[in-house]
């Protein structure tokens, strides 16, 4: 099973290097997962048969993140066809870098918290295309809305897939969690923010009209009828998993179907030549494939090694050498910033069983900070990252240097807050 984790090593590294190596991260990701899996089948004790049904499920679950997400960065698209996203470029009156920065921060935050902080980095980062001009300028402002998306979905019982797992499972309770981590969540964004504020000098500088133009204009109407129908079939899903308990991705596909529906219908009077561009056809092959490739083949080699249990053995390892939860916990997050946090959270909870540690015990709450926030630390640390590194082509090493120190330190913040925040209320 080291071997394994040896090819894990390698391919992350390999991922790292994409850019000086002129190897698309995408079939490292690839190769790894299916190397990963074919030689945890053949040295497998327990045999093929119980591997090929892990694979199975594993498949499963990666396959309800991947529709999911092909099913959000549709709607962008389609609601980024029809300029909708002028219904909110045009009201952000901010002039300069740094006052932009804080206002997309926090409209960020407090989406990521409605939807989920991989839907709304998609969303945030598709707008700043209509906001700044400069490529470097759009990378660092999309760094600081993976930050505050995370932070988002950390406060949220809907917000991050790890939060809803802990929510699902009966570890936290809706309005615990809020009350809990919003401070430190906020901590997390507003830290990296004021630091961020002494390099973000200068105006703002949108591109040309002419260069934000994909296509022939649509009406004020039109603009405004789709971002409200995009917007709201994004809202829809959790309310939709709320009330149904079905999972997400079943409202995604159902809210596209609606948003397709509506399109098709709005530009049924018109030639083909003038409504090609804004159905939901042509917005399928403009989303980004190779990203959701990526995103395959991390998931599936990740999963390897949650379901030879390499991470649960990891998570049993720290309970028995480091005696503070806090400490543990904390360790966690930085984890789960170089491997999923689904699988580390996953493992915790099989860890800590809720008879000895009810809802809402100090565990529960600093884990669904930690989980949440510490992938902020690489851009391949998160869901929300991954997006934004498909989006705009974010280089690993480039977010280290620019990215990762700000998010550290607002994720030491955040963790400072709750612990005495937790010490002052208990």
């Amino acid at each position: 099973m080291l071997l394994i984790a040896l090819v894990f090593v390698v391919a992350y590294a390999l991922i790292a290097l994409e850019h000086p190596i002129k190897i698309n991260k995408s079939a490292t990701a690839l190769i790894a997962a299916g190397l990963m899996w074919t030689l945890y089948g053949v040295f497998s004790p327990d045999g093929i048969h119980l591997v090929s049904e892990q694979l199975t499920e594993k498949l499963a679950e990666t396959a309800a993140i991947v529709f999911f997400l092909m099913g959000a960065m549709t709607i962008v698209e389609v609601t980024d066809a029809h300029g909708g996203f002028e219904v909110v470029t045009r009201r952000i009156r901010a002039t300069s870098l740094r006052v932009l920065a804080w206002e997309i921060a926090f409209i960020t935050f407090f989406l990521s918290a409605i939807l989920d902080n991989m839907t709304t980095t998609i969303v945030m980062v598709t707008l700043m295309r209509k906001l700044l001009k400069e490529d470097r300028q759009r990378l660092l402002f999309a760094g600081l809305i993976v930050v505050a998306a995370n932070a988002g979905g950390a406060w949220s019982p809907i917000g991050d897939v790890t939060t809803t797992m802990l929510w699902i499972g009966g570890q936290i309770t809706t309005l615990a969690i809020v009350k809990g981590l919003f401070l430190p969540s906020l901590a997390s964004v507003v830290v990296p923010l004021a630091i961020a504020g002494f390099f973000l000098k200068g105006p703002v500088r949108p591109p040309s009209a002419r260069a934000a133009d994909t296509g022939p204009a649509t009406s004020a109407s039109e603009k405004t009828l789709m971002f409200c129908l995009g917007m709201g079939a994004l809202l829809f899903v959790p309310v939709f998993k709320t009330v149904t308990h079905l999972p997400p991705w079943l409202g995604i596909l159902f809210a596209l179907g609606v948003l397709w529906a509506a399109g098709e219908i709005l530009h049924r009077g018109k030639s083909e030549a003038k409504k090609e561009h804004l159905t939901l056809t042509k917005a399928l092959r403009r989303i980004d494939m190779a990203s959701v490739i990526f995103f395959i083949g991390i998931l599936l080699a990740v999963a390897v090694m949650s379901a030879n249990g390499q991470l649960p053995a990891l998570a049993v390892w720290l309970g028995r050498h480091i005696d503070s939860q806090g400490v543990i916990v904390m360790i966690i997050g930085l984890v789960s910033a170089v491997v999923d946090n689904i699988p580390l959270v996953a493992a915790a909870m099989g860890m800590y069983p809720l008879a000895q540690y009810p809802a809402d015990s100090f565990i529960w709450e600093f884990l669904a900070y930690c989980a949440g926030t510490g992938g902020s630390l690489l851009v391949i640390g998160s869901a929300a990252g991954v997006a934004a590194m498909g989006l705009e082509k974010i280089r690993f090493f480039w977010y280290v240097r620019n990215v990762s120190l700000l998010a550290l330190l607002g994720y030491l913040a955040g963790a400072a807050v709750y612990l005495l925040q937790y010490r002052l209320l208990h």
